[in-house]
């Protein structure tokens, strides 16, 4: 598949260059970053969420972080926040390989956070929405990407 033509056409549109990187079948993000050899620091994750009245929520972390979904409660001023089940990820994506959602939730009609883990990275790569492909941006393409998009400090590592 490679990058999906939604994405694609959604970075083409806000003017973010990035290229591409191909590695070996990987079915989470910690599996990209071994098979890529980058670091899972540098890897973000996209977490689709739901709250209370079904409106849907991208938190985008680094790939070895785990999401506080208090913390984000808490920081997006919302009562509730649970994932969403996988069979609704997929409808969600179905330009995607399922489980390969990128971290590009305005792509897909969504209002994102991002952590401020990512932001402290040179590079940041994610999914392009298969399990063989990530598109790489470095710092300023992800500011210039992430620029209207909240920010703030919800996961931490699961490993070192």
């Amino acid at each position: 598949m490679t990058i999906s033509t939604r994405v694609a056409d959604y970075l083409k549109s806000k003017d973010i260059r990035f290229d591409t990187v191909n590695h070996e079948y990987a079915n989470s993000s910690v599996g990209a970053a071994i098979e890529s050899h980058l670091a899972p620091k540098n890897i973000a994750k996209a977490v689709v969420l739901q709250d209370n009245e079904g409106r849907h929520l991208m938190a985008i972390i680094p790939a070895h972080h785990k999401i506080s979904l208090h913390k984000l409660r808490d920081q997006m001023h919302v009562m509730d926040l649970h994932l969403v089940d996988e069979e609704k990820v997929y409808e969600l994506f179905n330009d995607c390989d399922p489980g390969a959602v990128p971290a590009i939730g305005p792509a897909y009609n969504m209002k994102s956070v991002y952590d401020d883990a990512l932001s402290a990275q040179a590079d940041v790569y994610f999914e392009a929405g298969d399990h063989k492909t990530l598109i790489h941006l470095t710092n300023d393409q992800f500011r210039k990407l992430m620029s209207d998009t909240h920010h703030g400090h919800f996961s931490g590592q699961i490993f070192h």
